[in-house]
């Protein structure tokens, strides 16, 4: 058992050496074929940039009149702000660069099969192209990196940089804009006699790209420019055509800009008694100013355009001061009265005959009691003129009535000296309840009356069918004033206040013609904001759908 162990012990040892030597073997062998690696690059660095044959400050041409040909391209790798005030514009891009450059080439199986070699960009010829129309004062490139060199001396070189170009902000259409900025790039000592710059892709690329939060990039072409003047210049364009995403100003400066326009309106709905109006006109005045200012402080100062949002504050101005010059003409009707103006006939006939009924109004009915009053007595007059009754004869007898119905007139105790008889009624029920008795300051009854009435029958007519006779008023009026010695007195009393009455009430419709009038015009002149703001409002945000920009539309999948 002991002899069987041990053998078996043996061999396990035996078998770990075996399996640590080939280890060690294949550790050994890596090492030296990773070192055979590092001492191949290393051979072909300094074969490539050995100072006998390659000078980094000679442009890579066989000759004088050979050009060198540069390959651009532009990867738009973050968009990262349009600074308006400035009229700058700052992207993260990456410029890709292409050139041959037949000093750095070599033979692959001289070097292990080793097709291309990382070296560092400032140990080789680079082409000075530069951001043109840069707005910064840093022209060039941010982090110069490796260039990546092929045996056959093709050059790939992709350094990433942070531009700051100019860009004419074109503020008419504000806050839904498009602008076009673009990226001009040129050697910045090489014409094209030396230096040939070419497209390498028509569209930039947007491989790497992070959407920005403000605007979308709709399109990216590029292209190359030539000067007929000048043979020796060329350049490389990309057009940035961006545009702004519009929600952020759209709920901070035209929803609110909208809504005050909103109560703009409203000024005229308001009525003109609550003394208001004028107070809410200058508030959206004031409103609107303060959003102006704003305004001002975010597009650049610029004369050549208006920004829309700024053309439609103005427009709601210049409603809101026209509301204001309304809104006081509108007062100075309302607060008119007939010891000041009196009213034409035109504006009778437009205002309040003609305007009502086209919008949409209904003139309400007189709320004065007393001249309902009087209209309803002087129908009841005019339907029962034709017939004889004993009110209207009593009236008649007592000399108390107008006009009477066989077409002869009388004077009247109450009549005016000028003619104009002033109604009186006489209540039947209290002349059936009272008995007929007259009570006077110093006595008396009605019979004198009666009999007085009596007598005035017969002779040239029946006072109960409407007659009287000569003297008859006269005679009436006698008995009155010795029936009565304050019944004069009490007549002239009763005159000035039933005329004071009524020229209060004809006052009053007046006023109330000249209120209407000012509702109507306020009416109107709602209904013309109404439609000036709506259309006015639709037709200036409308413009923006106009804008045309013929560029060539980005294939963002590739």
């Amino acid at each position: 058992m002991c002899t069987a162990s041990t053998s078996s012990y043996v061999l396990s040892q035996q078998d770990s050496s075996v399996e640590s030597c080939l280890c060690l073997r294949a550790a050994q062998v890596c090492l030296f074929h990773l070192g055979l690696g590092a001492d191949t690059e290393e051979r072909l660095v300094e074969h490539l940039l050995n100072p006998a044959h390659y000078n980094k400050l000679i442009r890579p041409a066989t000759n004088g009149s050979e050009l060198v040909t540069v390959q651009l391209m532009v990867s738009l790798a973050q968009l990262i702000s349009v600074h308006e005030r400035e009229q700058v514009m700052t992207t993260n891009v990456w410029l890709t660069q292409e050139w041959q450059d037949y000093r750095l080439t070599w033979v692959p199986e001289e070097f292990d099969g080793m097709m291309k070699v990382r070296l560092p960009s400032k140990h080789i010829w680079l082409p000075d192209v530069v951001l043109y129309n840069n707005a910064d004062g840093v022209y060039e490139v941010s982090f110069y990196s490796n260039a990546v060199v092929s045996y056959d001396g093709s050059i790939f070189w992709l350094p990433p940089a942070i531009y700051k170009s100019a860009c004419k902000i074109e503020v008419k259409h504000f806050p839904f804009d498009q602008q076009n900025c673009t990226l001009r790039f040129r050697s910045w000592t090489y014409d094209r006699t030396e230096i040939d710059l070419v497209l390498r892709a028509d569209v930039a690329s947007m491989d790497d790209f992070t959407p920005s939060g403000e605007w979308d990039i709709i399109a990216l072409p590029g292209r190359r420019n030539e000067n007929p003047a000048d043979p020796t210049y060329v350049d490389i364009t990309y057009d940035f055509i961006i545009r702004r995403k519009p929600l952020f100003y759209t709920i901070n400066l035209i929803i609110p800009c909208v809504l005050i326009t909103s109560l703009a309106i409203l000024v005229f709905y308001l009525p003109s008694d609550c003394g208001e109006k004028m107070t809410l006109c200058i508030s959206v005045l004031l409103a609107l100013t303060v959003f102006l200012l704003l305004i001002s402080k975010i597009v650049p100062p610029t004369s050549l355009d208006v920004p829309l949002v700024g053309k439609y504050l103005m427009f709601t101005m210049v409603l809101v001061t026209f509301s204001i010059v309304t809104s006081v003409c509108v007062l100075n009707v309302h607060h008119r009265s007939p010891t000041t103006h009196t009213m034409p006939p035109w504006v009778k006939l437009v205002f309040l005959n003609k305007l009502p009924a086209l919008l949409f109004m209904r003139q309400p009915r007189n709320s004065s009691e007393r001249q309902r009053l009087r209209q309803r007595r002087r129908a009841q007059e005019q339907k029962e003129g034709g017939r004889s009754g004993e009110p209207a004869a009593l009236m008649v007898g007592l000399g108390l009535g107008g006009g009477g119905n066989g077409g002869g007139t009388s004077s009247s105790v109450f009549g005016k000296d000028d003619g104009d008889p002033c109604t009186c009624y006489v209540n039947r029920a209290s002349v059936k309840q009272f008995g007929g008795e007259l009570v006077g300051a110093g006595g008396g009854s009605m019979d004198g009356l009666n009999r007085a009435r009596e007598g005035r029958e017969g002779g040239a007519g029946n006072l109960l069918r409407g007659k009287q006779v000569a003297g008859g008023p006269a005679l009436t009026q006698a008995l009155l004033a010795q029936a009565c010695p304050g019944f004069d007195e009490a007549v002239e009393g009763v005159r000035f206040i039933a005329n004071h009455m009524k020229s209060e009430d004809d006052d009053q419709s007046v006023s109330e013609d000249w209120k209407y009038v000012a509702m109507v015009i306020d009416r109107l002149f709602l209904w013309i904001f109404v439609f000036v703001c709506v259309f006015g409002t639709v037709g200036m945000f409308l413009q923006p759908l106009y804008q045309n920009y013929t560029v060539k539309t980005i294939n963002t999948s590739g």
